[in-house]
C-alpha cells in the first residue's frame, strides 16, 4: 500500500516538473515591470567588417548591436549607396542584422547603408535614428558631405516625400533615362545632407520616391540645379532647390448635381424622368451677394446660347442698373455677373424664359426673378498690411490663401496695403516674385532650362474679424 502512494507521488513531481520545463522553455522571455521606461536607442558595439572598413570584399555584413534588435518598414526605409540594381537581402535576429549583397562589388568604392529609423530595439520600438553603416572596397574611406533644402516654387511649402538625386552622368537625359547613382530623402525642414561621396562632378535633381526615380512624366514634382554641383573635400556649400510641376494633371469636372426631375407613373411604381426645362441655381450666402465677389448662377442643363438682352440687373422696383457684364463659364453650366457692387442694397436678376437654351432647344419654363441684398459693410473688416525688408524691384505680389485655395493676388506697389473692405476669415499670406509681371506663378520647364518663379510663405497668418480694423506687421527675409 505504502509503496503504491509512493509510485503515485512520484509520477505526479515527474508530470509536474515536465510541464513546467516545457513551459518555461516555450515562453516568451518578459522583463520585469516597473522603473523607468526604456528611451535609449540600440547601439552598435560590432561589425563584420568594421564599419568604415577599407578593402572590403565580402558579400556578407552582420552587425551587431547592445541590445535586442527588431527592422521596422526597411523597404521605406533603407537606402544603400550606390544605388544597387537589385536590393540586398536584410534579415535580423536577436541582437544581429545580416545583410547579403546580392550585386558585386564596384573597385574603389564606398558604400553606404542608411537605415533610417527601421532598426529599434524589441521592448519600446525606440529606433537607432539615421544610422548609418559605410565601408569601402578601396584603400581610402569616401566621406565627402553635400548638404541643401527643397522647398515648393509654387507655394512655399515642404513637401517630405521628395527625394533628392544625384546623377554623375551629366547627360541631360540620364534623369529621363537613368536611375540614379546616389539619393537622399528630404526632413520635414525640407533638409537633406548626403554623407559618404565620392569627390566630382554631379548634376542635382528632386522627384518623388517612386520605383523608377526617373523624370519621365512632366506631372511629377520636379526640380534641378542649372548647373552641376563640384563635390570637394574641403566642402561644398548648400543649394536650395525649387520644385515645381510642368504640367498640371487634368481634372474631370463635376456634373451639375440638380434637383429638376419631376416624377412619373410607369405601371404601379413611380419613376422621375428629368425636366426639359433649364433651372437656375444662385450661388449666394443666405441670400446675400458678396460685393468683393462675382456673382455666379450655376445651371441645371449646359447652354448653347445666352440673350443678354433677356437678363436685366434691377432694384426691387425693377430700375434697371446699368454697368454690369455677363459672361458663360468654361462649362457652360454657370452665367457669371459681373459689377461693382454697393454694399447693404436690395436687387433683383430677371431672366427672360428665351434667354436661355440648351442644345435641344429647352429654356426655363419661365422668367425666372431672383432676389438677393448685397453685404453690409459692418459684415467686412478693414486690413492694414505692413511688410519689412520686402524687395520692391523683385515685383512682389502678395497671395491671400485660404484651405490650400488661392483667394487673391495683389502686386505689391509698396511695403503696405490697405483695404476698407475684406472678407472675414484666417488667410495664409505668401509673397510671389513675379518674374514677367503678368500677376500669377508661373512654372519651370527643364528643356528650356527655364527655372520656375519662387513664392516665400510669411510666417503670421491674416486673421480678419467683421467690422473691425485688421492691422499686422510681417517682416520678410529675402530668399
Amino acid at each position: 500500500m505504502y509503496q503504491r502512494i509512493f509510485q503515485q507521488g512520484l509520477t505526479q513531481f515527474i508530470c509536474t516538473s515536465t510541464c513546467l520545463f516545457l513551459f518555461s522553455s516555450c515562453a516568451n522571455i518578459i522583463p520585469p515591470g516597473g522603473g523607468p521606461r526604456d528611451t535609449i536607442a540600440p547601439k552598435l558595439v560590432m561589425a563584420v567588417p568594421k564599419d568604415s572598413a577599407t578593402g572590403v570584399t565580402a558579400d556578407r555584413i552582420t552587425l551587431t548591436f547592445d541590445e535586442f534588435v527588431d527592422i521596422k518598414q526597411l523597404n521605406e526605409n533603407l537606402i544603400v549607396s550606390p544605388n544597387p540594381k537589385t536590393q540586398p537581402v536584410v534579415d535580423y535576429r536577436l541582437r544581429n542584422v545580416y545583410i547579403r549583397l546580392r550585386d558585386s562589388l564596384l573597385p574603389n568604392t564606398t558604400y553606404a547603408f542608411n537605415f533610417g529609423n527601421a532598426i529599434v530595439d524589441v521592448n519600446e520600438g525606440n529606433p537607432a535614428k539615421g544610422f548609418t553603416y559605410a565601408f569601402t572596397t578601396g584603400k581610402v574611406l569616401d566621406d565627402n558631405t553635400f548638404k541643401g533644402k527643397v522647398q515648393l516654387a509654387e507655394t512655399g511649402k515642404i513637401d517630405s516625400t521628395l527625394i533628392v538625386l544625384l546623377h554623375r552622368n551629366l547627360n541631360d537625359t540620364a534623369v529621363v533615362k537613368e536611375r540614379p547613382l546616389y539619393y537622399t530623402k528630404i526632413n520635414g525642414k525640407g533638409e537633406f545632407t548626403f554623407r559618404y561621396l565620392p569627390s566630382g562632378r554631379f548634376n542635382v535633381f528632386v522627384l518623388p520616391n517612386d520605383y523608377g526615380k526617373k523624370y519621365d512624366d512632366s506631372t511629377k514634382m520636379f526640380a534641378f540645379l542649372p548647373e552641376p554641383i563640384n563635390i570637394i573635400s574641403t566642402g561644398t556649400s548648400p543649394v536650395t532647390l525649387y520644385a515645381f510641376e510642368e504640367a498640371k494633371r487634368k481634372e474631370k469636372p463635376k456634373p451639375v448635381v440638380t434637383n429638376d426631375a419631376e416624377p412619373a407613373i410607369k405601371g404601379n411604381n413611380p419613376e422621375r424622368k428629368p425636366s426639359p426645362y433649364i433651372r437656375t441655381l444662385p450661388n449666394l450666402e443666405n441670400g446675400a451677394q458678396d460685393v468683393l465677389s462675382n456673382m455666379q448662377i450655376n445651371l441645371s442643363k449646359k447652354i448653347t446660347s445666352m440673350d443678354t438682352n433677356g437678363i436685366r440687373l434691377t432694384d426691387t422696383l425693377f430700375k434697371p442698373f446699368s454697368g454690369f457684364t455677363l459672361q458663360l463659364d468654361s462649362n457652360r453650366s454657370s452665367i457669371i455677373v459681373k459689377y461693382p457692387w454697393k454694399t447693404d442694397q436690395q436687387m433683383m436678376l430677371l431672366i427672360a424664359k428665351e434667354a436661355l437654351k440648351d442644345s435641344l432647344g429647352n429654356t426655363l419654363a419661365k422668367t425666372d426673378t431672383i432676389r438677393f441684398r448685397t453685404k453690409k459693410e459692418s459684415e467686412y473688416g478693414a486690413i492694414k498690411i505692413r511688410i519689412t525688408n520686402l524687395d520692391l524691384n523683385r515685383n512682389p505680389v502678395l497671395q491671400f490663401v485660404q484651405n490650400d485655395k488661392l483667394v487673391e493676388s495683389v502686386p505689391m506697389r509698396s511695403k503696405e496695403l490697405v483695404r476698407k473692405l475684406y472678407k472675414p476669415g484666417e488667410y495664409e499670406l505668401r509673397i510671389l516674385y513675379d518674374r514677367n509681371q503678368n500677376g500669377i506663378w508661373d512654372s519651370g520647364n527643364y528643356r528650356t532650362k527655364q527655372q520656375p518663379e519662387i513664392v516665400v510663405q510669411l510666417a503670421k497668418k491674416l486673421a480678419v474679424r467683421p467690422n473691425w480694423d485688421n492691422e499686422v506687421d510681417l517682416s520678410l527675409s529675402n530668399e
